[in-house]
């Protein structure tokens, strides 16, 4: 015989995991207000000119004293940046995305297909938008060693590198089965991204704050698409083809 103590274990349970389900959204919720806030809060002091004067002593200090159009460092960290910031480029992020879309819908996931294809799309027009709002002027304190067209803030190849890795990322993290997997499925999105980041100050194309910025609004745009999934995936029907891809 059932006694009432036994019975009432599994609503306990149940209790106990819709209160960390909601505390686990607050939380996301809160690092996406702070992201978007610290955005704005730089975005605010840069238009201000409050931080040129430290972007502008960050990157002269990336170049050697007697010479500001050579890099510090072994001429093979130059051209490893190069390379790197490929990685963040319209070209390959592309790329990526297109890779990972037929492969998604070859395992006939086509409305997470969608999901990723939108974020990456919706991605590159808040991107352009912002540049086009900002219209902050290159740096021009050191020779480039990227040719570049568009202006600088925020940073796009840190921005959508952030948006796309982070995404994928957290989509491979769901497949995961193992949790140092998942560790690794976001910690080699988010090292991807800072290593990008980086590229673009140390080539000279970008101020920090530019990077920053990049960061920070990219890392909120992929939060706040996977917010958006997570919390229609019911209704969209992302939940049950991944059952059925399993």
């Amino acid at each position: 015989m059932v006694t009432a103590k036994a019975a009432t274990r599994p609503r306990r349970l149940s209790f106990r995991r819709l209160e960390r389900r909601e505390l686990t959204w607050l939380m996301i919720g809160v690092a996406v207000c702070l992201l978007l806030w610290g955005f704005l809060k730089l975005a605010s002091e840069v238009m201000e000119g409050e931080t040129h004067a430290l972007d502008t002593r960050i990157v002269r200090a990336l170049r050697k004293a007697d010479d500001p159009a050579r890099p510090i460092g072994p001429e093979w960290l130059e051209n490893s940046m190069l390379d790197i910031t490929a990685v963040g480029g319209p070209t390959v992020l592309g790329l990526v995305v297109l890779s990972v879309v037929g492969f998604l819908l070859l395992q006939a996931r086509y409305r997470t297909a969608i999901v990723v294809l939108a974020t990456a799309a919706s991605g590159e027009l808040a991107n352009y938008a912002m540049k086009n709002v900002f219209l902050r002027p290159r740096p021009d304190v050191v020779p480039h060693l990227r040719d570049v067209a568009s202006s600088s803030f925020p940073s796009g190849h840190a921005m959508e590198s952030a948006i796309i890795y982070l995404t994928l990322g957290a989509m491979l993290m769901r497949l995961a089965e193992r949790g140092i997997t998942k560790i690794y499925c976001i910690g080699m999105a988010i090292f991807l991204t800072l290593i990008v980041g980086i590229s673009r100050v140390y080539l000279g194309v970008h101020y920090p704050t530019d990077v920053a910025a990049g960061w920070m609004f990219g890392f909120f745009w992929a939060s706040l698409c996977w917010i958006v999934a997570r919390r229609f995936e019911s209704e969209t029907g992302v939940a049950e083809e991944k059952h059925k891809a399993e």
